[in-house]
């Protein structure tokens, strides 16, 4: 399954600290067939992150333990998510 994570930066200090281990992170578990994606939002208000999980509480351990999460530089909307077959019929 797939769970999508919103994760708004809320302290711009905290997120320039901790972003370096915020991509390490997000790069190992990327490696490790647990992320479909990630990236920034254009506005520079935080990120998106698709975690590929077998259950909702697996993909919110994945989420809580992001280092940017762990320190309080942001915070997370988890939700799940079914990606559409295109082209559509």
């Amino acid at each position: 399954m797939q769970y999508v994570a919103s994760l708004p930066i809320i302290d711009q200090e905290k997120n320039a600290e901790h972003r370096p281990a915020h991509l390490d992170y997000v790069n190992k578990l990327f490696l490790e067939g647990k992320i479909m994606a990630a990236g920034p939002f254009t506005d520079g208000k935080g990120g998106m992150v698709i975690y590929v999980a077998d259950s909702y509480e697996e993909a919110v351990e994945l989420a809580k333990n992001d280092p940017a999460v762990l320190t309080g530089a942001r915070t997370f909307e988890l939700r799940e998510w079914s990606a559409l077959s295109l082209p559509l019929k």
